[in-house]
């Protein structure tokens, strides 16, 4: 997925060839906060304009603002399940990202 990153937020880019336009939203904040443009500039200043259009709300609201998550993460493992991870990764043939993403989306989905 492409994005862009403004004060630390992130936000969804996406195109739409019917409409001959760029789109997004904002992600990981309570509601929805959607932005777009006819160019890559014009997307831009759309998504930094919805941000602080937010945080502004936020701000009148005394509400605390939700951030975005890179979606990166370290988790730390023994080295025997490590190993273990690395083991059934290679069996599924899947890289070990792809494997503990879906373990852990099978885990958040059986909580839910």
């Amino acid at each position: 997925m492409n994005t862009l990153k403004y004060k630390d937020f992130i936000g969804s880019v996406a195109f739409s060839e019917a409409d001959n336009v760029f789109f997004g939203k904002i992600e990981g904040i309570d509601g929805l906060v959607n932005f777009e443009g006819e160019s890559v500039a014009e997307l831009t200043n759309a998504f930094h304009e919805a941000v602080d259009d937010y945080l502004a709300y936020c701000s009148e609201e005394g509400i605390e603002p939700h951030k975005s998550y890179s979606g990166s993460l370290n988790v730390r493992l023994t080295p025997d399940i490590h190993s273990r991870v690395a083991y059934l990764a290679k069996q599924a043939g899947v890289s070990i990202n792809s494997f503990i993403r879906t373990a852990v989306e099978k885990q958040i989905a059986a909580m839910l």
